[in-house]
C-alpha cells in the first residue's frame, strides 16, 4: 500500500446543479472543468439540467463538485430538526471585506442564517447558498487565524 488516499473535491447536492456551481464560481473566482462549461444558451438549468459539475481553481486544482438530486430537505439550523451534516467555510483576509463579500453573496443569492460580526477574535456571517447548504465568511481582525 502506497500512501493515503487524497481528497479530490468536496460535492454537494443540489436540484439545480447548475445554479449551485454558478453561486460557487462566481463566489469563489473558480472555473468549470473543460466540458463543463453551461451552453450559450443557459439550457441547461432546471431539474433536466446536469447531473454533475466540476469547478476548479484557475490553476486547474478541483476545488467543488455538484450532483443533482430529485429531493433535497435544506436544513432547518439552528434548530436540530434538519441537521446541516456539513458546511463550508471561507476566509476573507482582508477584514474590512467581510461586510461586502456578505452582501455580494447575497446579491447572488445566499440567505444570511446568522451574524456574529461582534466576536473579535474571528468575526462570521453564516449564510445559506441557495440550495440551503450553510456556509461561512469569516475574518480575522489580526490578521492571524484564530486557534483551534
Amino acid at each position: 500500500m502506497s500512501g493515503h488516499p487524497r481528497l479530490v473535491n468536496t460535492v454537494l447536492d443540489a436540484t439545480d446543479a447548475r445554479e449551485l456551481a454558478e453561486f460557487y464560481r462566481r463566489l469563489l473566482g473558480l472555473v468549470y472543468r473543460p466540458g463543463d462549461e453551461p451552453p450559450g444558451s443557459g439550457a441547461d438549468g432546471g431539474p433536466d439540467g446536469p447531473d454533475w459539475l466540476v469547478l476548479l481553481t484557475p490553476e486547474g486544482q478541483r476545488i467543488l463538485a455538484f450532483q443533482r438530486v430529485e429531493t433535497l430537505h435544506r436544513t432547518t439550523w439552528p434548530s436540530p430538526d434538519v441537521p446541516m451534516q456539513m458546511h463550508l467555510c471561507f476566509e476573507v483576509e482582508d477584514p474590512g471585506d467581510l461586510d461586502d463579500q456578505r452582501r455580494r453573496a447575497e446579491e447572488m443569492g445566499a440567505r444570511l442564517l446568522l451574524h456574529r460580526t461582534d466576536e473579535p477574535e474571528e468575526p462570521l456571517y453564516v449564510l445559506a447558498d441557495p440550495a440551503g447548504h450553510p456556509f461561512c465568511l469569516y475574518t480575522h481582525p489580526d490578521g492571524e487565524p484564530a486557534a483551534g
